[in-house]
């Protein structure tokens, strides 16, 4: 009966765990195929016991050189994991696609003919070494002409390596090492034979 009793509660707290997760960083020479890389890490904190992830979706792509963002777009836990124990935030990495110095070489055709006081042309071009990568095609021009006997060179004047990309094709020649190949263009001369009359008397 001394005393004059004022009883204050307390509160107690649980501050949720902080869990970073991260997406992975990836690199690759171009090859005409997309880098993508759905890996991840838990790079702050951890999870208690047996609780989790179920799943995590990563989204990135980088076709060609250069690079771009690897995300995190979204997770799901596992069914004895509560979400409000957890405070969850995504990292990006980084997908990364470098130059692939790709060798070929682009051999215009040679051709030939008889003269006949008409011009010689062949525009056309055959890919003799190397391969493209995947997606990619070749636009080359061929200039030469002859009309007169004799021979003259099949020149290239421009190869651009071209990647399909839907209504407006991407160039990617500079992950190639191109070697250009003239052809020949050769103009035969016509055979003629004089043959001097027979005659009697």
């Amino acid at each position: 009966g001394n005393y004059d009793i004022t009883e204050v509660d307390g509160k107690l707290t649980v501050n949720p765990v902080t869990i970073v997760l991260t997406a992975d960083s990836d690199s690759k020479t171009y090859d005409g195929t997309p880098l993508t890389d759905d890996g991840y890490a838990i790079t702050t904190g951890a999870f208690v016991g047996t609780q989790g992830l179920a799943s995590v979706t990563v989204a990135g792509s980088q076709l060609y050189v250069g690079s771009s963002a690897n995300t995190i777009t979204a997770h799901t836990l596992t069914a004895e994991t509560k979400a409000s124990n957890y405070s969850i935030s995504y990292l990006p990495g980084t997908l990364t696609v470098t130059d692939a110095a790709i060798a070929i070489t682009v051999t215009a055709d040679s051709d030939s003919k008889t003269y006949d006081g008409t011009a010689l042309t062949d525009n056309g071009w055959a890919l003799s070494a190397g391969t493209l990568a995947t997606g990619d095609y070749l636009v080359v021009t061929v200039e030469g002409t002859i009309t007169d006997a004799g021979t003259e060179p099949n020149v290239i004047t421009a190869v651009q390596v071209m990647h399909e990309a839907g209504e407006t094709d991407v160039d990617v020649t500079t992950n190639y090492d191109i070697t250009e190949v003239d052809g020949l263009l050769t103009v035969n001369p016509v055979t003629i034979v004089l043959t001097a009359d027979s005659d009697s008397k």
